[in-house]
């Protein structure tokens, strides 16, 4: 069983900074990606950021240079830097980690965390 769970949300003022943190538990290898979701009521659920493990860092065109992925390998867990934050930034952020279960096996589960609230007040 693999459980994903973010923290960080909360209320924040236009500008502002906020440091979203996932951390990944259970039995399982290693985690080859991990990504950042967001989703606003009544919209689609839309992809913020991912990072691959020896690879580079991906962003939506909205958030890139404000944004910033890490994923520590060491420890199953990542986090997402986001600073300059804007209202339209308000959403519910999901982390997503994809999982290889067994060593050199190339089969991989992605998992989804239950969100985090972001609110971006002007």
């Amino acid at each position: 069983q693999v459980q994903v769970m973010e923290s960080g949300g909360g209320l924040v003022q236009v500008g502002g900074s906020l440091r979203l943190s996932c951390t990944v538990s259970g039995t399982f290898s290693s985690i080859p990606a991990m990504a950042w979701y967001r989703q606003v009521p009544g919209q689609q659920r839309e992809w913020v950021a991912s990072r691959v493990s020896g690879g580079a860092s991906n962003y939506e065109d909205s958030v890139r240079g404000r944004f910033t992925i890490f994923k520590d390998n060491a420890n199953n867990n990542g986090w997402l830097q986001m600073t300059s934050l804007k209202p339209e930034d308000t959403a519910v952020y999901y982390c997503q980690a994809e999982v290889r279960h067994r060593a050199f096996s190339g089969t991989t589960t992605k998992y989804w965390g239950q969100g985090t609230q972001v609110t971006v007040s002007s």
